[in-house]
């Protein structure tokens, strides 16, 4: 139940911020909402993850709830590669490999600083 709650809130926050973002980049064929949200979910759960791992912070329940329900929700893995495919069928094979580099390495690099960030905290 409680990772079903927490993955109701981040669909919703995947939902809004998403659209959100690519609503400010109407013109662009890139899916600038869903490479914000993967950075954003990736650098929250390096975050949670570090504070857990550095701090003893989070109970099991609360770890569960945010970063498998919230974070797993809000985080679009999935979409990226769909829309990434999308990209390569519309013949945009650059912009298809361009967005497959940023998702990866700003996922990554977002994921290393939250994580690097709850040491430092």
């Amino acid at each position: 139940m409680i990772v079903g709650a927490g993955g109701f809130i981040g669909s919703a926050l995947r939902f809004v911020v998403s659209g959100w973002v690519q609503r400010l980049a109407a013109t662009s064929v890139m899916p600038y909402g869903t490479l914000v949200v993967n950075v954003l979910g990736c650098l929250a759960l390096g975050f949670l993850g570090g504070l857990a791992e550095y701090r003893q912070v989070l109970e099991p329940g609360q770890r569960l709830f945010l970063m498998v329900g919230i974070l797993g929700g809000f985080t679009t893995f999935s979409t990226f590669a769909f829309e990434s495919i999308s990209l390569m069928q519309d013949t945009e094979i650059l912009k298809a490999m361009l967005n497959t580099a940023a998702q990866v390495v700003l996922g990554f690099g977002a994921a290393f600083a939250g994580f690097i960030l709850a040491r430092i905290l």
